[in-house]
């Protein structure tokens, strides 16, 4: 069905206007531009699928990158395989790298007279030349693309390995990149003067052109997982979590921390970066958070675990799944800038806020010593080796009843369950430090 759309397609300059109309004449016309990032292919995909579905005559990748993630590239070109209109790439004025990448995927090439197509090695970053396996993949990845097409498959790979020599075409030790007027001589694009030339020569000049945009949810995802977003969502998230381990119950800082945690993990979940393993890790940290603040109180293994598979799922669900040496190093870069600024904001608060004029009505000021004469609360040292119940478990912080009172206690021994005898040894202030007696 592809096939014969794409013949019926190409032939179109041999129908009628009215015969075009009848047959639902649109074109999409979907830009592919800046660089290739895994917020860019659910929209691509969306798009493709409602041409698909619209029963569009065609659908038209106008591509002008310099390139960009791998991973996003191969989701860009699964969805043009998987489509069954014809799809088309009009290269205006550049195609390099993963944009090559996915102009070969598609039916037909169509460049400017000044565009250029190839240069699609595996690099990182800094622009070095990643691993074979690496290679190997691009190498097989892109002749069997061309091969789909008919197409020489020598030429494809050229552009992804310079140690391949094509007669006439390019020789060893150079990296292919195809002008037009190359690509037109080897058979892998068509030379027109833009978009309007392209639909003249496809038969599709009377058809409408239906230009998609990102909606408002493709546009949040592409914010959310913005390298300057995430580390400040990472950073609230973090903070939000230390926050509640440090305190005995759970507040807004843990809902706020919760929140931005869900922002950045279903971004990154929704375009593809993130997967299950993320997720349970991510859950494994959150149930190790809850014992430290609901169970175990106080900063203990539980927090350890918990800092530990959080900082884990963060790390992975920024390199994606094919990852190469430039996406460990921005994953990297963006947990460091998280701890840099977690402390910064920790330290802010431990440095400044006591001294600061808007928060007079919140932090005490002035030190209040014993030595001054200032007591949290009178000593119960009449109470010194009293016996009595206690009334909740001791963890080991808890409440027992004590000559008829209702108090606060700590035991010093640790755990102690509802019900145990316990006799006060100390009186510190508010609160006394009791131990089991064996009944």
């Amino acid at each position: 069905m592809r096939r014969l759309l794409l013949a019926i397609t190409t032939a179109g300059s041999l129908l009628t206007p009215h015969a075009l109309v009848a047959q639902r004449a649109t074109v999409y016309r979907i830009p592919v531009t800046g660089v290739i990032e895994l917020g860019i292919a659910p929209f691509i995909r969306r798009a493709l699928r409602e041409a698909d579905a619209a029963g569009a005559r065609a659908a038209v990748l106008d591509i002008n990158t310099l390139g960009g993630r791998v991973d996003a590239a191969l989701e860009i070109v699964d969805a043009i395989t998987s489509t069954s209109i014809p799809v088309y790439a009009l290269i205006d004025p550049r195609a390099i790298s993963a944009g090559a990448l996915i102009a070969m995927a598609t039916d037909s090439v169509f460049m400017t007279g000044e565009a250029s197509f190839g240069a699609s090695t595996v690099v990182d970053a800094q622009g070095t030349k990643l691993s074979e396996k690496a290679q190997s993949v691009m190498r097989a990845q892109f002749r069997a693309l061309a091969e789909r097409r008919g197409l020489d498959p020598r030429v494809a790979e050229s552009m992804v390995d310079e140690t391949l020599e094509v007669e006439g075409v390019v020789e060893v030790g150079m990296l292919l990149t195809l002008t037009a007027s190359e690509a037109v001589r080897i058979g892998y694009a068509h030379e027109v003067s833009g978009f309007d030339d392209l639909r003249r020569r496809l038969g599709m000049e009377h058809a409408e052109v239906i230009s998609p945009r990102t909606n408002w949810a493709e546009a949040l995802v592409r914010f959310l997982s913005n390298p300057i977003v995430a580390p400040l969502l990472l950073s609230i998230g973090v903070l939000g979590v230390i926050v509640e381990i440090k305190t005995p119950s759970f507040g807004l800082a843990g809902a706020v921390g919760l929140a931005s945690l869900a922002a950045f993990f279903g971004s990154h979940l929704i375009i593809g970066l993130a997967g299950w393993e993320e997720v349970i890790l991510l859950g494994a940290g959150l149930v190790a958070v809850a014992l430290e603040v609901f169970i175990i109180p106080g900063f203990g293994i539980a927090g350890i675990v918990a800092i530990l598979c959080v900082s884990a799922a963060i790390f992975l669900a920024l390199v994606g799944s094919l990852p190469t040496w430039g996406d460990i190093a921005r994953a990297s870069g963006i947990l460091t800038t998280t701890a840099v600024l977690t402390t910064a904001v920790i330290y802010t608060l431990i440095r400044r806020l006591p001294t600061s004029a808007r928060w007079h009505g919140i932090l005490l000021q002035a030190a209040t010593d014993r030595d001054e004469g200032y007591v949290s609360a009178e000593a119960r040292e009449d109470l010194m080796g009293h016996l009595g119940v206690a009334a909740t478990d001791l963890r080991p912080a808890g409440t027992a009843v004590i000559a008829g009172e209702r108090l606060d206690v700590v035991c010093e021994s640790g755990y102690v369950p509802k019900g145990a005898k316990v006799r006060v040894v100390r009186a510190e202030g508010y609160r006394l430090v009791v131990v089991p007696v064996d009944a």
